[in-house]
């Protein structure tokens, strides 16, 4: 079979519930990369919370965090590293005016580094829980233009906060509103998204893109699956991602959903196939 690169989300389908791996999943990946495909995740996540996930993947390849806006190789220095930033007047202005925008948490991070105006309680794992004396968001610690700012504000503010944000901001940056319960707002750099990842590493690894299948399940996932060749949607995906795919998976993330369409869609070995 002709090499592919193979895109995945991590929350919501390479991930289960718990926010873990399943030996099955592991499986299928590692068979992939022996028979010499590429396996590159391609998250919103910062690096900070998803090269566990790497590492116990045991992947190589690059690594896409941030929705598109920073493409890396885990642990090592790369020449073709890219990163795309947020100016850090923005986070400052969004931390001036945090009472009156009904913002409780803002974070503002890049691949090395995170800061926020204070920890949080664990429950949302985008924010810190512990906040250091230098990581504290201030005009003195924040030194660097962050490559993303996480916010979590006050459901009542919604339209309020979004509106502002668009009028002060819209021009040169994207926003994006988690989907689920978490009044979450994401903010990047204008244009940037998966595909802009997906576009970095095809090209790295000289993939054509009709030999790319992405898999994803949310919102922020449908410029991947739009671009893909081979959009693949979970089966636990939003509805609309579901229209746009090539394809739905049988099963949801909590039944190894992409596991078991990437080993039929592979052809892998079926010796090593359906452990638990």
């Amino acid at each position: 079979m002709q090499r592919k690169l193979i895109a995945i989300d991590l929350d919501g389908t390479t991930l289960n519930r718990q926010s873990q791996i399943s030996d099955r999943t592991k499986q299928v990946l590692q068979q992939a990369v022996a028979a010499g495909h590429i396996v590159s995740i391609v998250t919103g996540r910062p690096y900070r919370i998803s090269k566990q996930y790497y590492d116990q993947l045991g992947l190589k390849s690059a690594m896409i965090n941030f929705n598109g806006s920073l493409g890396h190789l885990p642990h090592q220095e790369w020449a073709k590293e890219y990163q795309y930033t947020i100016d850090r007047d923005v986070a400052l202005d969004l931390l001036a005016h945090q009472q009156a925008l009904g913002i409780e948490t803002i974070a503002a991070e890049n691949k090395n580094h995170v800061w926020a105006n204070h920890g949080s309680d664990g429950t949302i794992d985008f924010f810190p829980t512990v906040v250091a004396h230098d990581q504290l968001l201030n005009s003195d610690n924040l030194t660097s233009d962050p490559t993303a700012l996480t916010v979590y504000f006050d459901e009542s503010h919604r339209d309020q906060l979004i509106g502002d944000l668009t009028k002060r901001y819209g021009d040169h940056l994207d926003m994006n509103v988690w989907g689920g319960s978490w009044p979450v707002l994401e903010l990047a750099h204008k244009g940037i998204e998966k595909a802009t990842g997906v576009d970095f590493l095809a090209k790295t690894y000289q993939i054509d893109r009709s030999d790319i299948i992405a898999f994803g399940d949310e919102g922020n996932d449908r410029a991947m699956i739009d671009y893909a060749g081979w959009g693949v949607v979970m089966q636990n995906g939003i509805d609309s991602l579901k229209q746009m795919g090539q394809d739905v998976t049988a099963l949801d993330n909590d039944h190894n959903g992409l596991a078991e369409y990437l080993s039929d869609y592979l052809e892998l070995p079926q010796a090593l196939a359906k452990a638990e």
